[in-house]
């Protein structure tokens, strides 16, 4: 086993947007930037503009991206043929205000997508609501493309979605090629490692950094859509076998997400595939060739598929999402 690889837990990257708020600040212990809308933490993200560094250890300071080029098969195990660039991008968005109307393109639609990128299949847990809170996720049965297109033009487009109030714990799966958008609410991200996004809509705001509103891109936008994804609510989460004290709450292509709830010590971690732990209550510990390695409120901590299964010590009860890529078919 590498000397150099350990649980690896990264800074988390805060991105200005329009929609943003403050209330991230509750669940990282990183501090604002003062005085912004944050609206995304990048909690994991291996991107060349934005690439997630190791905040202790041996490795501080290397990021994600330097560290699947010196150690892929140390962190992908039987994955390491698969990828180079680590397959998911981990966030946490504070959707203070509703974000624009908008839609990803799918892996098969490559004439959309920039060179070396993905599509964009996405999915959320509802962590924080407001009294405005709401998702929209999909279109309304039986639309069509002249109806959106009409809706657009009339600035009525929300009349054309399927949209419900979220609540807390909510889990919401985005498929790429479907038409959404979220508001009052906070929420945590996993997707793939894609920033593709097509605005259909913006609400007709202006940015007050720059006194302009954003750019839509409603061709690209429409080309990208699958009328057939309608009338998307929570999914039902299935208890796990697999997972000690956990949920399934998505599983598909690109990622898996268990959620943990436990007062008790319980096993985390899978034998030779990397897994994301993202905290979202409490603290607890793990130890690995001697040394101690916490996770508590807002952390993310990488666990390289050469480790495989660790037990993880509470300290008090802990929420934990444990995340994993499947095997490519």
């Amino acid at each position: 086993m590498s000397e150099q690889i350990y649980p690896l837990k990264f800074d988390p990257i805060y991105q200005y947007r329009i929609w943003g708020g403050r209330r991230l600040e509750h669940i990282l212990s990183k501090p604002l930037p003062e005085k912004e809308n944050i609206g995304e933490a990048w909690i994991l993200s291996d991107r060349d503009d934005f690439s997630s560094k190791v905040i202790d250890g041996k490795l501080k300071g290397k990021t994600i991206t330097d560290l699947m080029k010196e150690y892929g098969y140390e962190i992908m195990g039987k994955l390491g043929n698969d990828f180079e660039r680590f397959p998911l991008l981990l966030k946490f968005l504070d959707c203070h205000a509703v974000l624009s109307v908008q839609v990803h393109p799918s892996d098969g639609q490559t004439e959309y997508i920039p060179k070396g990128d993905s599509g964009k299949t996405e999915a959320w847990v509802v962590l924080e609501t407001a009294d405005d809170s709401r998702i929209y996720a999909g279109l309304k049965k039986g639309t069509t493309k002249e109806d959106l297109e009409k809706a657009i033009k009339n600035k009525n487009i929300a009349e054309k979605l399927h949209s419900f109030v979220p609540k807390k714990d909510d889990a919401v799966f985005i498929h790429s090629g479907t038409v959404h958008t979220v508001g009052g609410t906070v929420v945590f991200e996993v997707q793939e490692n894609s920033d593709v996004t097509f605005r259909l809509y913006d609400w007709d705001r202006t940015d007050p950094k720059t006194g302009k509103p954003r750019e839509l891109q409603v061709d690209k936008a429409i080309a990208c859509i699958d009328f057939d994804q309608v009338d998307i609510g929570p999914v039902t989460p299935v208890k796990s076998d697999k997972v000690e004290n956990a949920e399934k709450l998505f599983d598909n292509q690109h990622f898996k997400l268990w959620r943990i709830k436990s007062d008790s010590n319980l096993t985390v971690g899978l034998k030779d595939q990397p897994v994301v732990l993202v905290c979202l209550d409490g603290k607890g510990t793990m130890e690995f060739q001697g040394t101690q390695y916490s996770i508590e409120r807002g952390e993310v901590v990488l666990l390289p598929a050469i480790i495989g299964p660790l037990e993880l010590e509470l300290e008090s009860k802990m929420e934990v999402l444990q995340i994993a890529i499947p095997e490519k078919k």
